[in-house]
C-alpha cells in the first residue's frame, strides 16, 4: 500500500509534456509560412501592382 502512494505522489512530477513546445513551434512554423505565402500572392496581384504604380506615380508628380 505504501509504495501505491509513493507512486501516485511522484506521479505528477513524471508527467510533463517536454514535446508540446516543440510541436507549438512546428504548427507556428506552418501558421507564419501560409500567412507569408498568402501575403506573397496578394502583394503580386496584378490589382494591388497597379495600386501601388499610381501610388508611385503620385508620389513622383508631386516631388518634380
Amino acid at each position: 500500500m505504501r509504495a501505491i502512494q509513493m507512486v501516485v505522489r511522484r506521479w505528477p512530477c513524471t508527467c510533463s509534456d517536454r514535446g508540446m513546445s516543440t510541436a507549438e513551434y512546428a504548427v507556428g512554423t506552418i501558421a507564419a509560412a501560409a500567412f507569408a505565402g498568402l501575403l506573397f500572392k496578394i502583394v503580386t496581384s496584378s490589382q494591388v501592382r497597379e495600386m501601388l504604380v499610381q501610388i508611385i506615380e503620385k508620389a513622383l508628380n508631386l516631388a518634380g
